[in-house]
């Protein structure tokens, strides 16, 4: 037993001797610890600071707002649909956004950067282009349109700022690079978006519709999609260029819509074009006065003995078609007015017609 004493003991003295040695836990006289001057900001984070201060502003928080009717009550309630992001365009109060953004909404609220929120009517939409215009009836001094720039000239590498509301957190920003250029995304009506850009700025829900920015804080694109399975930014976020932005969103402006160009005539279904073995696009008909029948355009002529095939594309200014879709997505790259030059199966043998581009319903 005496062991065991002598260890009680030993464990006794040693917590005695630790306590009187051990420096006491509090200090009344504690003070803060003096701060470590920083100096200047590097150059790029003012710059980066810079561009938020510039653009906040213009950079908008959308909610869409949908009307339900309850099942048992049969009362009329609404209820938030979703939310996005925008930016002002003009000093009208009008704003751009995803057409997906404000697609299935029954009501619409716009946030301005000041908190303050305003009702939002539909000035237009194209779909095909996932581009959306709103306005608000907030006063002029309230509205700071987005800086524009270019996305012909863009490089892979480039610096890029992404300002959104991502899960309802509005106005954040983030930042990354071009990654990729040229890409093609789908529209939420089936069609494709050419050119798009490609970036590894995080884009997430919520993102929708707000500015792609370059290092001089000009838009050069329109957040549009994330590459992802579950839905959160995975790095690959995608931009619809602001070339097509500005040409899109004057049109919507003036006429609520895209105006299409095109030729002036009616196509034969693939069907028919893949069960006579052809390649390209026929021309079922001619539309009298338009573009087509003045170049001289030839539509399918039915006789006693059959059909007299009518010209069939194969190209837009050197650019192959295969289909209806290709063939809309090739005369889209330009204006109407503007002319383009055909390569036509004719006869067995191929020809070059230039025909003016028109516009469309």
């Amino acid at each position: 037993m005496k062991p065991l004493y002598l260890v009680l003991i030993a464990g006794v003295i040693g917590w005695l001797l630790l306590q009187t040695f051990q420096p006491p836990l509090l200090d009344p006289k504690a003070v803060s610890r003096p701060v470590a001057a920083r100096g200047d900001l590097a150059a790029d984070e003012q710059n980066t600071i810079d561009i938020f201060r510039n653009a906040a502003p213009s950079v908008v928080y959308i909610t869409s707002i949908a009307v339900r009717r309850n099942l048992f009550s049969l009362n009329v309630y609404e209820i938030p649909q979703g939310t996005g992001s925008g930016f002002i365009w003009d000093k009208q109060g009008r704003i751009v956004t995803n057409y997906h953004v404000i697609s299935d909404a029954s009501r619409l609220e716009v946030t301005l950067a000041d908190h303050s929120t305003w009702k939002a009517a539909l000035v237009g939409s194209a779909p095909d282009r996932d581009l959306a215009v709103v306005q608000i009836s907030a006063p002029a001094d309230k509205l700071r349109p987005i800086t524009l720039g270019e996305s012909k000239d863009l490089l892979v590498g480039q610096k890029v700022f992404a300002i959104g509301n991502p899960f309802g957190l509005d106005q954040t920003l983030t930042t990354g690079i071009v990654s990729a250029l040229g890409r093609e995304i789908t529209a939420v009506t089936g069609r494709t978006i050419h050119d798009v850009i490609q970036t590894d700025a995080a884009i997430n829900p919520g993102n929708s519709g707000g500015p792609l920015l370059d290092s001089a804080g000009r838009l050069i694109g329109v957040n549009t999609a994330i590459y992802s399975p579950s839905g959160a930014s995975s790095g690959i976020g995608f931009a619809v260029p602001v070339g097509e932005v500005n040409r899109v969103v004057p049109q919507i402006i003036a006429k609520g819509k895209l105006i299409r160009p095109g030729l002036g005539i009616a196509l034969a279904n693939r069907r028919l074009t893949e069960e006579l073995g052809l390649e390209g696009v026929m021309i079922l008909k001619v539309l009298p006065g338009s573009t087509a029948e003045k170049a001289g355009l030839r539509g399918t002529a039915q006789v006693r003995d059959g059909l007299v095939l009518g010209d069939i594309i194969l190209a837009v200014n050197g650019r192959p078609v295969k289909d209806y879709d290709t063939l809309r997505d090739e005369l889209e790259r330009y204006e109407v007015g503007q002319s383009v030059t055909l390569t036509l199966m004719r006869d067995a043998a191929t020809a070059d017609v230039k025909v003016a581009l028109e516009a469309m319903n």
